[in-house]
């Protein structure tokens, strides 16, 4: 989530244990290795990307790929995407036209190869957040849990940094946790400086899933990450100046 990897070694001993499939959503971690250098999107049986044109790796319109190393599965995923046809016009199983277009796949393929540079500016870009964050007496570090009068932003975690692999975390967000969320959001935006919310409801509020039975208080550290989280521009092109605004910005809404 937001462009760094889940603890996976323990997902997949728990799925060898149970004969399960894992599926990795790797849509907004494309390039981001595990702790054992193993790229996200490559460990499990399937990995999924998206080319979004939010994301990291993105097109010129929507699109996505699924990567296996599994020949069944590399078949049945060919046929799904393919009407199930096999072979044309004999459709052994229902499908779609799941086919990435080829004027997004002639995009990709000029973009690919400034990818890893992109993701080595946003985490540039992510780390001067964090220091000029704790240069303001705005947060004492990152990962901190507690909200405190010199901890008035919680920082986001590079859970991997330290394990000396290079591309940690890819940054497709920068997500910082503050009270009055709503209220600084407006007040960034009268600022012209436009920010998100990754994700105002967690599942288990869902309208989608109210037959779960799940009420507010089931899952308290989602909801509070929904209440709290604030997504900062983090994109390549951002300019040092322009995050020094930012955060300048931040300073003088907890100063007020």
């Amino acid at each position: 989530l937001y462009g760094q990897s889940a603890d996976l070694a323990p997902i997949m001993e728990l799925a060898k244990k149970y004969s399960l499939f894992v599926i990795e959503d790797a849509a907004q971690a494309i390039g981001t290795r595990y702790k054992d250098d193993n790229c996200v999107g490559t460990i499990g049986d399937i990995g999924c990307y998206s080319f979004f044109p939010s994301k990291n790796l993105g097109g010129y319109g929507d699109g996505g790929m699924c990567v296996t190393n599994n020949p069944e599965l590399d078949h049945n995923l060919r046929l799904i995407r393919m009407h199930g046809m096999e072979p044309k016009y004999y459709h052994k199983i229902i499908g779609g036209n799941f086919r990435l277009d080829a004027i997004q796949a002639a995009v990709l393929r000029v973009k690919l190869p400034h990818l890893s540079s992109w993701s080595e500016k946003r985490r540039k870009n992510a780390e001067l957040y964090n220091n000029l964050f704790i240069e303001k007496g705005l947060a004492e570090g990152t990962g901190e849990i507690e909200f405190s009068e010199v901890n008035k932003v919680l920082l986001p975690a590079a859970v991997y940094k330290d394990s000396g692999v290079q591309d940690y975390h890819i940054y497709n967000q920068y997500i910082i946790r503050v009270n009055n969320r709503n209220d600084l959001m407006k007040f960034l935006l009268e600022q012209e400086i436009v920010t998100d919310i990754y994700y105002p409801i967690p599942f288990h509020l869902q309208e989608c899933y109210k037959d779960l039975n799940h009420s507010k208080g089931d899952f308290p550290t989602a909801e509070f990450c929904a209440g709290h989280s604030l997504a900062l521009p983090v994109f390549p092109e951002l300019r040092e100046d322009q995050i020094h605004y930012v955060v300048e910005k931040i300073y003088e809404y907890f100063s007020k």
